[in-house]
């Protein structure tokens, strides 16, 4: 009976380690996940929507610590020497979506990439010029034409609206 015991117990601490490497290597704080869209830690979430931007995101994860939710975003490929600015506004939408729909502002996120993390504060600035590109965004629809940004060839021959674009590379 005691070598059950000890077999739990040594069974408990190896869960336990492979569930931290996990943790670390998808770059997540300390504290409990409360939202998961890449199925490693279970069902898929649906996605958060807030019908006054009429915007919806699915973060990679939210992280609760006491009253405090920390949106996380995973991202594969190099690790920039700065986050790049469009990894910030989707980071910032997760976090106006999570004030809308749970009712929590986020004082900051978090944007993993393979060789760093990077804490972006979610400031009143950051708030306000996020709300002011989804005006431009919609203002972009409405008259049907955006000038697109081409500074990365591979991201416009992949992007998904390459076939009606009018100002592929």
């Amino acid at each position: 009976m005691p070598w059950l015991i000890l077999a739990l117990f040594v069974i408990a601490a190896l869960l336990l380690y492979q569930s931290a490497a996990r943790r670390r290597a998808a770059g997540l704080p300390g504290g409990r996940v409360v939202y998961s869209d890449t199925g490693t830690w279970g069902a898929v979430d649906q996605a958060l929507y807030d019908p006054v931007w009429d915007l919806t995101g699915k973060p990679d994860y939210l992280i609760r610590q006491g009253r405090t939710i920390i949106p996380v975003e995973v991202k594969s490929g190099r690790t920039p020497a700065a986050p790049y600015d469009s990894h910030i506004y989707q980071l910032a939408a997760y976090c106006l979506l999570v004030e809308r729909v749970m009712d929590v502002r986020p004082e900051y996120g978090l944007i993993h990439y393979p060789q760093r993390t990077y804490r972006v504060d979610y400031t009143r600035n950051l708030e306000q010029s996020l709300k002011d590109l989804l005006d431009e965004i919609r203002a972009g629809q409405r008259k049907r034409s955006l000038d697109r940004s081409h500074e990365e060839t591979a991201r416009c021959r992949n992007c998904g609206f390459g076939s009606a674009c009018d100002q592929r590379l």
